[in-house]
């Protein structure tokens, strides 16, 4: 794939391609970079030739074999609103500085593969200014989790308003969250800084089986953080708890993702990683219809945080103004990049690459 950026300013959008959020990462300040997947695998059909008029100042064009994919930057967009933009002569000061912003609620991986370290890589590389919440400190590296403490409950409220209170979020993730009693302060406080979308990644073991979410905690997840959630994000095990229903294959998936939205989340995700088949098919199902994201299964023992990386993609992309939808297929099309770009580190299940689409676009 090579990149080229044509330029700066006020975007254009291609006539007859989708608008809005579904079709753009927006910011209030234009100048940002929008990393584009290929429209074959980031689910779109757009195409914007290099020659079309409305290849100008303020779009960021991508090849990859022949194609071209586009995404414009707007204030409209962030805002959902549908007047004009204002000159920049007559936007005010803190209109200018606006930054989109995600926040992250979750542990620490001190091998920086998961957790809130993939979080932060995440957001980076969708081009949104990250926050950070501390649920607890791992001790943890490729091959396994070695210890675990939990930051005291009373600390994780005081992170969470320390952030929301001064920098706020424009979208919000947790993963990690460990108790029932640091799940209670969450949404305590998540209630008291309303975010306008919040990801839950119902984060229960870590990919070398340690165990991340003590059993009484499950009960307080479901009853207190999956009702606020606009988009749930659980794999089959994960599934299979939340729903009482053993999750196998896409038959079983579907059923217990039903489940699940009557639980309250506006959308679910069954991800399929962990089901059989030459493909890894994520099903996602909004309470009206089904949607499956499917990608190539790539043979490889590095995929440490591809839970935590998939979330919180979606979660930037909410933060950006994307449809939950729009943000899921955007999201699953950068997790296939960052496994399939995966490189050796450690002995044991290596992380994914996060700045796969710096080195190798």
């Amino acid at each position: 794939m090579r990149r080229q950026v044509l330029g700066f300013g006020q975007p254009n959008t291609p006539p007859g391609s989708a608008t809005g959020a579904e079709s753009a990462a927006p910011a209030a300040d234009p100048l940002y970079l929008i990393w584009v997947m290929p429209a074959k695998e980031a689910g779109t059909t757009n195409s914007l030739s290099p020659h079309s008029p409305n290849a100008e100042r303020g779009d960021v064009v991508f090849e990859a074999e022949g194609e071209r994919d586009w995404s414009t930057v707007s204030d409209d967009d962030r805002l959902g609103a549908t007047r004009q933009p204002a000159p920049r002569a007559e936007l005010r000061a803190d209109e200018k500085l606006r930054r989109v912003r995600a926040l992250t609620i979750a542990g620490s991986d001190s091998g920086g593969g998961a957790g809130i370290q993939a979080d932060l890589k995440t957001f980076m590389a969708f081009g949104v200014y990250g926050a950070s919440v501390v649920t607890a400190i791992t001790a943890q590296n490729t091959v396994g989790v070695r210890a675990i403490h939990e930051v005291p409950p009373d600390v994780v409220a005081a992170q969470i308003d320390a952030v929301l209170d001064d920098i706020g979020a424009d979208a919000a993730k947790t993963g990690m969250l460990s108790s029932a009693a640091i799940i209670e302060v969450v949404a305590d406080r998540l209630r008291a800084h309303p975010v306008a979308a919040l990801v839950v990644d119902p984060v229960m073991v870590a990919k070398s089986g340690d165990v991340l979410l003590q059993p009484a905690a499950v009960r307080a997840l479901i009853e207190l953080l999956l009702p606020m959630a606009t988009v749930v994000t659980p794999n089959a095990p994960e599934a299979t708890v939340l729903s009482g229903l053993e999750v196998r294959d896409t038959r079983s998936a579907r059923e217990a993702a039903r489940r699940i939205h009557g639980l309250g989340p506006a959308v679910v995700i069954v991800k399929g990683g962990h089901l059989d088949g030459d493909r890894s098919e994520d099903l996602v199902f909004d309470g009206r219809s089904f949607e499956v994201l499917s990608g190539r299964r790539v043979d490889t023992p590095h995929t440490h945080g591809t839970g935590c990386t998939f979330s919180a993609a979606i979660a930037a992309c909410l933060a950006r103004g994307m449809t939950p939808l729009a943000g899921a297929r955007e999201a699953r099309a950068f997790l296939q990049g960052a496994i399939e770009h995966a490189e050796p580190l450690g002995s044991g299940h290596g992380p994914v690459n996060h700045l796969w689409r710096s080195f190798h676009a």
